[in-house]
């Protein structure tokens, strides 16, 4: 059987100061990168993040596009990654794609001006469950990321009860560096500014399938998708098995970290998974993709 190769493209969390070190030398991404300097000192502010995060990938996928030993069979992102695969899969310019995460970032902060919002991560119970007790405390499920791993959004005031709701259960807790409740209903006034955002947006026919998060499908109306997925629960437990079922065999996360790369190894071991974050040069990603054919 031939090579079937999956990108991914992470979401916030993973992004630091050196993530763009890897392709600093390389001038289709350089040329991204000059045009979106990248503020350190804010990297975790939600409004600065997701475009540097969105930069950053699509930054790594310039320098190695050309490259590949292999064309993408299937691109999937996480979260804000989503809009970065659009572009990966040729449906959006990645300036495009850079602007729309200003546009996305600056919807989500309008919607969840007010009292503080949070993510954060549950390990170690049902995803049922933990949706019940999450709920106890004012959550909502904002990404399934496996049987007993999920992701929950809500008030950072009531962090601390659904902390001791989570450990009283005998799992664990443990708070994401973000400052919105993404993919809640908390982010319900965002949608429809984004989504005209995006209806105003020039898309192409990609050259790949994209994975949906709402739906862990296909997406034929990107627009739709995307902006559905700031107020929806995200599947990637369902986005990593259509993938597998699509037969893919190699996945490569774009970075920054490793996060989904480590994820989906987890869950589906028969498919052979790296993130550029584990290489230390462009070749050596090129090397190991090779060696998958």
């Amino acid at each position: 059987m031939s090579a079937r190769l999956l990108l991914l493209c992470p979401g916030q969390g993973g992004q630091h100061a050196a993530m763009n070190d890897l392709v600093q030398h390389d001038p289709a991404a350089n040329a991204l990168l000059a045009a979106a300097p990248l503020p350190v000192a804010s990297l975790f502010e939600n409004r600065i993040a997701q475009p540097a995060v969105v930069t950053a990938t699509l930054a790594m996928w310039a320098a190695l596009r050309t490259r590949l030993p292999m064309r993408p069979a299937l691109v999937a992102g996480y979260s804000v990654g989503e809009l970065s695969a659009h572009a990966v899969a040729g449906a959006l310019a990645p300036p495009e794609a850079i602007r729309l995460a200003h546009v996305r970032a600056a919807a989500m902060d309008a919607a969840a001006s007010g009292e503080a919002q949070t993510l954060a991560a549950i390990v170690g119970l049902p995803v049922t469950q933990a949706g019940v007790l999450a709920r106890q405390a004012g959550f909502e499920m904002a990404i399934i990321n496996g049987h007993d791993s999920c992701v929950v959004g809500g008030l950072a005031a009531q962090l601390e009860q659904l902390r001791e709701l989570i450990e009283a259960a005998g799992a664990r807790l443990q708070p994401l560096p973000v400052t919105v409740a993404a993919h809640t209903p908390y982010l319900a006034g965002s949608v429809a500014p984004f989504a005209q955002a995006l209806r105003e947006t020039m898309f192409t026919p990609p050259a790949c399938p994209v994975l949906s998060g709402v739906n862990a499908v296909t997406t034929l109306d990107a627009a739709d998708a995307l902006s559905r997925q700031l107020a929806e629960t995200i599947l990637w437990s369902d986005c990593m098995d259509a993938a597998a079922e699509a037969g893919i065999t190699v996945a490569l996360e774009l970075g920054p970290g490793a996060a989904l790369s480590k994820m989906l190894q987890g869950r589906h071991g028969q498919i052979a998974c790296r993130s550029v974050a584990e290489f230390r040069s462009l070749d050596g990603i090129i090397g190991w993709l090779e060696r998958q054919q």
